[in-house]
């Protein structure tokens, strides 16, 4: 299996075509990395722009989106993620979308078909099914929760909060047209 490891501090590009001999893995250590694309990338004390792997392992990382299949990550920093499954320990993203979420950490929007996060914080989460102990999130749009989860605004919340919301700007309207009405 050809591996391909950078092992130094530097700075890559990427290439200007995209290459059909892509790497089986690629190993980065202490790096600072533009596209990385490979069947399997291991990252460790580095940084990407993209990332477009089949399994990607990521340690004291950080990137900008990651496409994988799978994503496995310790104490990172992403602002996007698409994939499949992801698991996620003592990380911070943006955005997180996968059919299968294990979680710890710091996430402003997660999607996915089953959601587990624990002793985790989250802006929105969106997801048939959310398990999970310790989870704090503002808004939570889910067919079923098991487990501790707090939020601020849940689905009967938002539709209560929208409804209000609604009724109050119709009101203010309303007041303004009969106040300033000109005769």
């Amino acid at each position: 299996m050809p591996d391909t490891s950078i092992n130094s501090v530097q700075r890559l590009q990427p290439a200007s075509e995209p290459s059909t001999d892509q790497p089986e893995v690629v190993n980065l250590s202490q790096v600072d990395a533009g596209a990385v694309t490979a069947e399997m990338v291991r990252m460790h004390q580095s940084t990407a722009e993209t990332i477009q792997s089949d399994d990607v392992e990521m340690g004291q990382s950080a990137a900008a989106v990651v496409n994988a299949q799978s994503l496995s990550a310790r104490q990172v920093a992403i602002a996007r993620v698409a994939a499949e499954q992801v698991d996620i320990s003592q990380g911070a993203v943006g955005v997180l979308r996968a059919d299968l979420v294990n979680a710890q950490g710091t996430i402003g929007v997660v999607a996915g078909g089953t959601v587990t996060v624990e002793g985790a914080k989250v802006g929105v989460t969106a997801a048939r099914e959310v398990r999970g102990e310790k989870v704090e999130s503002v808004v939570l749009f889910a067919g079923r929760v098991e487990g501790e989860v707090h939020t601020v605004v849940d689905t009967r919340g938002a539709v209560i909060a929208g409804l209000l919301g609604g009724l109050f700007a119709g009101l203010i309207l309303l007041v303004g047209r009969i106040a300033f009405r000109r005769d």
